[in-house]
Protein backbone atom coordinates (compact mmCIF):
# COMPACT_ATOMS: atom_id res chain seq x y z
CA UNK A 1 0.00 0.00 0.00
CA UNK A 2 1.88 3.49 -0.88
CA UNK A 3 -0.69 6.60 0.01
CA UNK A 4 0.36 10.18 -2.05
CA UNK A 5 -0.81 11.99 1.00
CA UNK A 6 2.15 11.95 3.35
CA UNK A 7 0.65 11.30 6.83
CA UNK A 8 1.39 11.66 10.24
CA UNK A 9 0.47 8.10 11.70
CA UNK A 10 0.92 8.21 15.66
CA UNK A 11 0.59 5.19 17.81
CA UNK A 12 0.91 5.22 21.34
CA UNK A 13 0.69 2.12 24.13
CA UNK A 14 1.83 1.18 27.60
CA UNK A 15 5.30 -1.06 27.13
CA UNK A 16 4.47 -4.63 25.44
CA UNK A 17 1.73 -3.88 23.49
CA UNK A 18 3.54 -4.17 20.34
CA UNK A 19 3.94 -0.50 19.49
CA UNK A 20 7.51 -0.86 18.14
CA UNK A 21 7.34 -4.01 16.07
CA UNK A 22 3.26 -2.22 14.54
CA UNK A 23 5.20 0.97 13.67
CA UNK A 24 8.20 -0.48 11.90
CA UNK A 25 6.06 -2.86 9.81
CA UNK A 26 3.65 -0.68 9.16
CA UNK A 27 6.42 2.16 8.11
CA UNK A 28 7.55 0.05 5.24
CA UNK A 29 4.32 -1.52 3.96
CA UNK A 30 3.48 2.33 3.34
CA UNK A 31 7.15 3.12 2.58
CA UNK A 32 7.18 5.78 5.66
CA UNK A 33 9.95 6.77 8.16
CA UNK A 34 9.81 5.11 11.83
CA UNK A 35 10.34 7.15 14.07
CA UNK A 36 10.83 5.41 17.43
CA UNK A 37 10.19 8.04 20.09
CA UNK A 38 11.15 5.79 23.16
CA UNK A 39 14.08 5.02 21.68
CA UNK A 40 15.39 8.38 22.23
CA UNK A 41 14.61 8.62 26.17
CA UNK A 42 16.30 5.00 26.35
CA UNK A 43 19.91 7.07 24.32
CA UNK A 44 19.61 9.55 27.27
CA UNK A 45 18.89 7.39 29.45
CA UNK A 46 21.98 5.92 28.88
CA UNK A 47 23.78 8.52 28.73
CA UNK A 48 22.77 9.75 32.27
CA UNK A 49 23.73 6.39 33.32
CA UNK A 50 27.48 6.45 31.67
CA UNK A 51 27.81 9.86 33.52
CA UNK A 52 26.47 9.02 36.75
CA UNK A 53 23.92 12.01 36.09
CA UNK A 54 21.35 11.32 38.59
CA UNK A 55 18.19 10.10 37.36
CA UNK A 56 15.56 12.60 39.08
CA UNK A 57 17.76 15.40 38.57
CA UNK A 58 15.41 16.89 35.97
CA UNK A 59 17.62 19.84 35.34
CA UNK A 60 20.91 18.23 34.67
CA UNK A 61 19.08 15.58 32.96
CA UNK A 62 17.66 18.56 30.29
CA UNK A 63 21.49 19.96 29.87
CA UNK A 64 22.47 16.56 29.10
CA UNK A 65 19.98 15.95 26.76
CA UNK A 66 20.61 19.29 24.77
CA UNK A 67 23.68 17.82 24.25
CA UNK A 68 23.40 14.67 23.06
CA UNK A 69 23.44 13.44 19.45
CA UNK A 70 20.86 11.07 19.34
CA UNK A 71 19.99 9.83 15.63
CA UNK A 72 17.51 7.57 14.24
CA UNK A 73 18.33 5.44 11.08
CA UNK A 74 14.93 3.31 10.15
CA UNK A 75 15.72 0.21 9.06
CA UNK A 76 13.78 -2.81 8.49
CA UNK A 77 12.00 -4.39 11.95
CA UNK A 78 13.00 -0.71 14.19
CA UNK A 79 15.80 1.73 14.19
CA UNK A 80 19.56 2.00 14.31
CA UNK A 81 20.21 4.24 17.33
CA UNK A 82 23.30 6.33 17.22
CA UNK A 83 24.16 7.95 20.51
CA UNK A 84 26.82 10.53 19.76
CA UNK A 85 27.83 8.84 17.40
CA UNK A 86 28.12 5.23 18.44
CA UNK A 87 25.81 2.48 18.18
CA UNK A 88 23.87 1.64 20.83
CA UNK A 89 20.61 0.08 19.36
CA UNK A 90 21.28 -3.35 21.35
CA UNK A 91 22.19 -1.81 24.27
CA UNK A 92 19.28 0.69 24.98
CA UNK A 93 17.35 -2.44 24.63
CA UNK A 94 18.57 -3.98 27.99
CA UNK A 95 16.17 -4.05 30.98
CA UNK A 96 18.45 -1.69 32.95
CA UNK A 97 18.38 0.82 30.41
CA UNK A 98 14.33 0.83 30.45
CA UNK A 99 13.89 1.01 33.58
CA UNK A 100 16.34 4.58 33.54
CA UNK A 101 14.16 5.53 30.31
CA UNK A 102 11.11 5.52 32.19
CA UNK A 103 12.85 7.22 35.03
CA UNK A 104 14.23 10.36 32.78
CA UNK A 105 11.39 10.65 30.78
CA UNK A 106 8.60 11.85 33.38
CA UNK A 107 10.69 15.25 33.50
CA UNK A 108 8.76 18.38 32.06
CA UNK A 109 12.16 20.02 31.05
CA UNK A 110 12.96 16.82 29.29
CA UNK A 111 9.76 16.16 27.64
CA UNK A 112 9.75 19.75 26.65
CA UNK A 113 13.37 19.11 24.25
CA UNK A 114 12.53 16.10 23.28
CA UNK A 115 9.12 16.51 21.99
CA UNK A 116 10.79 19.57 20.21
CA UNK A 117 12.91 17.16 18.12
CA UNK A 118 10.52 15.00 17.35
CA UNK A 119 8.32 17.37 15.73
CA UNK A 120 11.25 18.40 13.80
CA UNK A 121 11.82 14.91 12.82
CA UNK A 122 7.88 14.52 11.79
CA UNK A 123 7.41 18.17 10.49
CA UNK A 124 7.28 17.06 6.68
CA UNK A 125 4.90 13.64 7.33
CA UNK A 126 5.08 10.68 5.46
CA UNK A 127 6.41 9.08 9.26
CA UNK A 128 4.89 6.25 11.58
CA UNK A 129 6.05 7.69 15.48
CA UNK A 130 5.23 5.67 18.12
CA UNK A 131 5.65 6.16 21.87
CA UNK A 132 3.48 7.07 24.97
CA UNK A 133 2.61 10.96 24.24
CA UNK A 134 2.55 11.33 20.13
CA UNK A 135 -0.88 11.69 19.98
CA UNK A 136 -1.76 13.26 22.61
CA UNK A 137 1.55 15.82 22.45
CA UNK A 138 4.05 15.64 19.59
CA UNK A 139 1.26 15.39 17.49
CA UNK A 140 -1.90 16.37 18.67
CA UNK A 141 -3.14 17.14 14.98
CA UNK A 142 -1.96 13.88 13.34
CA UNK A 143 -4.39 12.52 10.66
CA UNK A 144 -4.19 9.03 12.18
CA UNK A 145 -4.27 8.25 15.65
CA UNK A 146 -4.25 4.64 17.27
CA UNK A 147 -3.35 3.55 20.68
CA UNK A 148 -2.26 0.25 21.46
CA UNK A 149 -2.70 -1.84 24.39
CA UNK A 150 -2.79 -5.43 26.21
CA UNK A 151 -3.47 -7.48 28.83
CA UNK A 152 -0.60 -7.27 31.18
CA UNK A 153 0.27 -10.61 31.30
CA UNK A 154 0.73 -10.73 27.68
CA UNK A 155 2.79 -7.87 27.61
CA UNK A 156 4.89 -9.23 30.75
CA UNK A 157 5.13 -12.41 28.05
CA UNK A 158 6.44 -9.88 25.28
CA UNK A 159 9.05 -8.54 27.19
CA UNK A 160 10.78 -11.55 28.34
CA UNK A 161 10.24 -12.79 24.63
CA UNK A 162 12.35 -9.23 23.42
CA UNK A 163 14.68 -9.66 26.39
CA UNK A 164 16.40 -13.24 25.35
CA UNK A 165 18.52 -12.85 28.84
CA UNK A 166 15.73 -13.07 30.82
CA UNK A 167 13.77 -16.12 31.69
CA UNK A 168 10.25 -17.30 31.84
CA UNK A 169 10.65 -17.78 35.82
CA UNK A 170 10.97 -14.14 36.04
CA UNK A 171 7.64 -13.43 34.63
CA UNK A 172 6.12 -12.31 37.96
CA UNK A 173 9.39 -9.56 38.72
CA UNK A 174 8.98 -8.30 34.74
CA UNK A 175 5.00 -8.05 35.37
CA UNK A 176 6.07 -5.87 38.47
CA UNK A 177 8.18 -3.66 36.54
CA UNK A 178 5.47 -3.04 33.92
CA UNK A 179 3.28 -2.14 36.65
CA UNK A 180 5.50 0.21 38.05
CA UNK A 181 6.04 1.94 34.57
CA UNK A 182 2.39 2.08 34.14
CA UNK A 183 2.27 3.55 36.78
CA UNK A 184 4.36 6.32 36.33
CA UNK A 185 3.86 7.00 32.50
CA UNK A 186 -0.02 7.17 33.36
CA UNK A 187 0.62 9.88 36.46
CA UNK A 188 3.21 12.15 35.24
CA UNK A 189 2.72 15.50 35.31
CA UNK A 190 4.30 16.55 31.36
CA UNK A 191 2.19 14.43 29.04
CA UNK A 192 0.81 11.23 30.59
CA UNK A 193 0.34 8.28 29.11
CA UNK A 194 -3.46 8.63 27.62
CA UNK A 195 -5.22 7.49 24.95
CA UNK A 196 -6.28 10.97 22.69
CA UNK A 197 -9.61 11.56 22.74
CA UNK A 198 -9.66 11.23 18.88
CA UNK A 199 -7.44 8.01 18.62
CA UNK A 200 -8.60 4.90 17.57
CA UNK A 201 -8.11 2.05 20.78
CA UNK A 202 -7.37 -1.36 19.41
CA UNK A 203 -6.81 -4.36 22.09
CA UNK A 204 -3.28 -6.58 20.94
CA UNK A 205 -3.97 -9.03 23.61
CA UNK A 206 -4.95 -12.38 20.96
CA UNK A 207 -3.87 -10.49 17.83
CA UNK A 208 -1.12 -11.55 15.76
CA UNK A 209 1.41 -8.84 14.39
CA UNK A 210 -0.12 -9.08 10.84
CA UNK A 211 -3.84 -8.74 11.95
CA UNK A 212 -2.93 -5.67 14.01
CA UNK A 213 -0.94 -3.90 11.17
CA UNK A 214 -3.87 -5.17 9.09
CA UNK A 215 -6.54 -2.85 10.80
CA UNK A 216 -4.27 0.33 11.10
CA UNK A 217 -3.80 -0.32 7.50
CA UNK A 218 -7.67 0.38 7.08
CA UNK A 219 -7.65 3.18 9.60
CA UNK A 220 -5.31 4.73 6.96
CA UNK A 221 -6.95 3.58 4.07
CA UNK A 222 -9.98 5.34 5.52
CA UNK A 223 -8.35 8.87 5.96
CA UNK A 224 -6.63 9.04 2.85
CA UNK A 225 -10.26 8.25 1.07
CA UNK A 226 -11.52 11.14 2.48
Amino acid sequence: MSTSRKLVIAIDGPAGSGKSTIAARLARKLGYVNLESGAMYRALALKAMEQNVPLDDAEALRQLAENAAIQLEPRGEGNRVLLDGRDVSQRIREADVGAAASRVSVHPPVRQLMVARQRELGKDGGVVMEGRDIGTAVFSNAEVKVFLDADESIRAERRLRQDGSRSVEEKPKVLAELADRDQRDRTRSASPLVPAPDAVILDTTYKSIDEVVEEVEKIVRTVVSL
